[in-house]
């Protein structure tokens, strides 16, 4: 499934990471982990990364743990 990059909602490193509850480094540290973490990502500059809303409702949905289904 394509995500239509153009439209939704956009979160910053650092919007991101008080919307989860994470330090920005955490995102930093996924992003750069071998091999790569967490949701996907657009670097715009080197110094600028975004974060799709919708492409993080769907890294957290591939994440979520049902009670009961839990290994």
């Amino acid at each position: 499934m394509h995500t239509r990059l153009l439209e939704g909602q956009w979160y910053t490193t650092e919007e991101l990471a008080r919307r989860l509850g994470v330090d920005a480094s955490t995102l930093r540290r996924w992003r750069t982990a071998e091999p790569m973490q967490g949701p996907p990502f657009i670097r715009l500059t080197s110094r600028v990364t975004v974060y799709s809303a919708h492409d993080v409702e769907e890294w957290l949905r591939s994440h979520r743990v049902e009670p009961g289904r839990a290994a």
